[in-house]
């Protein structure tokens, strides 16, 4: 359907949108929108150009907007003061043209093009806008991202990040359609706000009114969307920017946005109905993929058991499986002493080369080594660990013809991490990934404490406000390691896209929590005194969920990096090369916080 862009009638010259002179329209259709029942009319179309080609005398144009491209003839039979300025332009100058819609020779069709029957024939044609030699082509591949990043407007323009910018605009508006829909209100919460820990760096923002003191930029809208629910508003959901302070990878940035829900006397059937709801409505509306819910669930401890990982790529195969107690009298000494033995049956036979280079991996992944049992294509076994094996052992490991088997001996925490990668690996080299499908899988029961080494003493997995489930609700501080907690994330193929959990409502509870994380009472006054007094004031039980917008963008895109579902993203290094964002700030601006900057001693 057209969309009038001014409000003249087509090619009248009526009131349009804000021009040079008054009156002016500047385009009666978008380019992408001309179609065959416009022929015979005269339209204004206005855009950037994305080609030009001279065909000696005739001058081809696609003039590109949002909407699309459609092709401009210039003839200088018909137009000689249009065909006149020809020679000055280039591609991305911005071109007003108005003309008649004529239909394409049948030959001259394009069907790759919604507008590839039509064409405009100019009449007159005007540079809005001129454009220098452009660092780099739109269509050119391998550009340097911080080339990119510098020159973000044009990098933009791109089709595929145009794509990709629209999916994700259409997306959050899925998302608002069923939250609403759900009777849930959308609240904000405050940028500026108080420095929690919630597992990552604050960014820091000093106060010139207070001098000394600092707010923090919110990792997430936890404590406050916790603080809406206490407040009476029984289903808050917001599209909420959080910042996080962290080294950077391909799949994570430091400003991300999240869908973050939250309702009162939670019920875990409605939230994952709900969500699952959403995300049918996302994959047809946006990208025409119908999905099947309600979708698979497996505890924690399955997903680490059978794949190794608490995120696991359901669209193959290849499943850890368990050897422990069939080694414990084994004749390998490294299978017999082991607390866990696991492994996973490729279906290849691998050659010396090829299992060496994935020795090399598995190391890197914490394994000491990578014990393999080869299967030639008569099913003959090739290892040098098969002579310590018993007939019992040698039996249950059999593989196919032309097959290999991989085992990882260790800690359980350590063979998961090894084999686990390993497998995801393996499935990418060896194309046993179908790259067309969607597999959702929900991960319920995580653990609810991890140790920390470096620091001495208990972390939340999840975040300090999660709930233990009901059995470990008395006793999660006598075995911490095996307490879990009412937490759940939902997985689509291999990517984590959402997480959540029930959450402490009893200040008792909380304050046993934050005990076993080693912040005092006096501690926990200052950090979460106000928390701590709204849940002493009929907090009702409550839980909730969050999504990483990006996240989900990239996987619905198929997008390997991040940064380009996101408009303006920092680099990996957290700067800006288009605007030099962090900058200095004035040695006045410092002294009116109260700042003073220590310059670290290699760098003076």
């Amino acid at each position: 359907m057209s969309h009038r862009l001014d409000g003249g009638s087509q090619g009248s010259g009526g009131a349009g949108l804000a021009g040079a002179g008054a009156g002016k329209a500047w385009r009666d259709l978008r380019c992408g929108e001309v179609r065959p029942e416009h022929v015979g009319k005269r339209l204004i179309l206005a855009g950037w150009v994305d080609t030009r080609r001279d065909h000696g005398g005739l001058v081809f144009i696609d003039l590109r907007d949002r909407a699309g491209i459609c092709q401009l003839v210039i003839n200088p039979e018909r137009a000689l003061e249009a065909h006149a300025v020809m020679h000055e332009i280039r591609n991305e100058f911005v071109l007003r043209a108005e003309g008649e819609v004529v239909a394409r020779a049948p030959g001259a069709v394009n069907p790759e093009l919604p507008t590839g029957e039509v064409e405009l024939q100019v009449d007159t044609l005007e540079i809005v806008s001129r454009c220098p030699p452009l660092p780099f082509q739109l269509d050119e591949e391998n550009v340097d991202e911080t080339l990119r990043l510098r020159y973000r407007w044009l990098d933009l323009r791109r089709p595929r990040l145009q794509r990709n910018i629209r999916l994700r605009a259409q997306m959050v508006g899925v998302i608002r359609r069923t939250m609403e829909a759900a009777e849930f209100l959308d609240i904000q919460t405050p940028i500026l706000f108080k420095p929690t820990p919630e597992g990552a760096r604050d960014f820091i923002v000093p106060s010139r009114l207070q001098k000394g003191r600092f707010y923090a930029l919110p990792q997430s809208p936890q404590i406050l969307k916790q603080l809406s629910i206490i407040a009476g508003f029984d289903r808050y959901y917001q599209i909420a920017i959080c910042f996080r302070d962290e080294d950077l990878r391909a799949d994570r940035v430091q400003e991300i946005t999240q869908l973050d829900v939250e309702m009162a006397f939670p019920d875990q059937e409605l939230i994952f109905g709900l969500m699952e709801e959403m995300c049918v409505a996302i994959w047809r509306e946006c990208i025409g993929v119908d999905l099947a819910p309600p979708f698979p669930r497996m505890t924690y401890a399955d997903a680490m058991s059978r794949y190794g990982s608490d995120k696991p790529d359901l669209r193959f195969g290849l499943e850890l499986e368990d050897a422990t107690e069939l080694t414990r009298g084994s004749g390998f000494k490294v299978f017999a002493d082991a607390a866990c033995v696991r492994y996973l049956r490729v279906p290849q036979e691998l050659s010396r080369a090829e299992l060496a280079a994935l020795e090399e991996r598995a190391k890197e992944w914490g394994a000491k080594g990578l014990a393999y049992l080869v299967y030639d294509e008569e099913g003959e076994v090739r290892s040098p660990i098969a002579k310590f094996l018993s007939e019992d052992e040698l039996a249950a490991f059999a593989g196919a013809p032309a097959s290999t088997v991989l085992f990882g001996a260790d800690d359980p925490k350590l063979v998961a991490r090894a084999l686990g990668a390993l497998r995801m690996h393996l499935g990418e080299s060896l194309g046993l990934i179908d790259e067309s499908r969607f597999e959702f899988l929900w991960v319920t029961d995580f653990p609810m404490f991890d140790w920390s080494e470096e620091d001495d003493r208990w972390g939340a997995v999840h975040h300090p406000f999660t709930r233990p489930t009901p059995e470990w609700e008395e006793r999660f501080d006598q075995e911490p390691g095996e307490a879990t907690a009412h937490a759940y994330d939902l997985i689509v193929n291999g990517n984590e896209i959402g997480g959540g959990s029930f959450r402490i409502h009893e200040p008792e509870l909380q304050a046993r929590v934050f005990g076993l994380l080693g912040i005092t009472p006096d501690e926990q006054r200052v950090k979460f005194g106000f928390l701590l007094d709204a849940l002493g004031m009929g907090a009702p039980p409550h839980g909730g969920i969050a999504f990483g917008i990006d996240r989900m963008v990239m996987v619905l895109a198929g997008e390997p990096n991040l940064r380009d579902v996101i408009a303006f993203p920092k680099n990996q290094a957290g700067v800006d090369p288009m605007s030099g964002a962090p900058s200095e700030v004035t040695a006045d601006q410092l002294v009116e916080l109260g700042i003073e900057v220590v310059v670290p001693e290699e760098e003076r």
